[in-house]
């Protein structure tokens, strides 16, 4: 069993794999821009740990105060992905050894603790919140549509969802995307989400949050990606065909 981790740094960023994705090194533009976005984040305190091996196994977090999401606090890490995908992973204990990397690095840096986004029931593309209970994370802000921000905190305080988040309306009628790159999935769904569009005759718009402070004030909770549709915020998932059509038939 592969025990060994490592974390990816500026030196490194080109030469390791991003195992969100696990691929050859043939050109993809998911990753690329992945790499693009990670380059200027590392510098801000963002850490990105991940099996020593091709397995996407990995956790991504950074300080509340630089995180792409509307979030707000003093001095708490947030933790973007953590994730042990396929059979012949789990059951090693991986999970548990990087939120234990996590935790260690939160206490030495000398934070306040670390949060995440989660949900009443849970939903894809996020984090295993049950999984985060068991280290003492509970929830500490909720939204009306079942949307819970989960905190550790380690001196009492607590973070919050930003001021608009809360909205969950936009004045547009359309389809509206709202993304980052900090997901190497993000390029290919919006290729797929404007091919379904263009093939139903379906506006879409698309919003790109390219600076901290767009991401601060999305009207939705965000972690890299949110959906509108009708004006009212429809969910955090990326998009496949099936979600696509559920969204459409409201």
């Amino acid at each position: 069993m592969n025990t060994e981790f490592v974390n990816i740094t500026v030196e490194n960023l080109l030469n390791e794999h991003l195992c969100c994705i696990i691929r050859s090194r043939k050109p993809h533009q998911g990753i690329d821009a992945k790499r693009q976005w990670l380059s200027e984040r590392l510098q801000e305190g963002h850490v990105f740990r991940k099996l020593n091996d091709k397995a996407a196994v990995f956790i991504e977090y950074a300080p509340l105060e630089t995180a792409w999401v509307p979030i707000v606090g003093e001095n708490f890490y947030y933790i973007y992905c953590l994730w042990v995908n396929g059979a012949s992973n789990k059951g090693k204990g991986y999970g548990k050894a990087l939120m234990e990397y996590c935790l260690a690095d939160t206490k030495k840096k000398g934070k306040s603790g670390i949060c995440m986004l989660g949900a009443k029931k849970q939903k894809s593309w996020l984090s295993d919140q049950s999984f985060a209970k068991k280290f003492g994370f509970s929830v500490v802000d909720t939204t009306e549509n079942g949307y819970e921000l989960l905190a550790l905190s380690f001196d009492g305080t607590t973070p919050k969802f930003a001021q608009d988040v809360k909205t969950q309306k936009i004045d547009r009628e359309e389809l509206t995307i709202y993304y980052d790159m900090q997901c190497p999935y993000v390029y290919q769904r919006i290729e797929m989400v404007k091919q379904l569009c263009g093939e139903k005759g379906v506006p879409v718009s698309f919003f790109s949050v390219d600076t901290l402070q767009k991401a601060k004030a999305l009207p939705c909770v965000f972690n890299n990606w949110a959906v509108f549709y009708k004006g009212i915020f429809e969910t955090v998932n990326l998009l496949d065909a099936a979600g696509f059509e559920r969204i459409l038939k409201k």
